[in-house]
């Protein structure tokens, strides 16, 4: 696949005119390429045997929320709110109010990730 992507600076930028130097979308060409495809292939089997061994668990449920758990963490690092996986895990287990803004709000996120992913299933 043989892609060119070409960017000129801008020298003037105008927020009410679209910049149209850009590339079509999809772009030309066959994405679905030999060494894709055994790319693919490669992660459907490791993917099929993680999710072997996350049934043979004896509470699958613990290892999911672990890794939503996580997920929430990095990503609410972008937006500047820095918690430690101490805290989390505390907050996490404790029925009492949470105190740190932090903690709850990445509790919130992986709420609302752990709610997106039932809706999809």
């Amino acid at each position: 696949m043989n892609v060119k992507l070409t960017f000129q600076p801008m020298t003037y930028f105008d927020k009410n005119q679209a910049f149209n130097n850009l590339s079509p979308l999809p772009p030309k060409g066959d994405l679905e390429t030999k060494k894709v495809l055994r790319k693919t292939i490669d992660a459907s089997r490791v993917l099929a045997n993680l999710n072997g061994m996350i049934t043979n668990l004896p509470n699958p449920t613990l290892f999911l929320d672990t890794i939503h758990l996580q997920e929430a963490k990095a990503s609410s690092e972008i937006e500047n709110i820095i918690t430690t996986n101490d805290d989390l895990y505390k907050a996490f287990i404790s029925d009492k109010k949470i105190k740190n803004p932090g903690d709850k709000e990445v509790l919130s996120y992986k709420e609302a990730l752990w709610n997106a992913l039932q809706r999809a299933d």
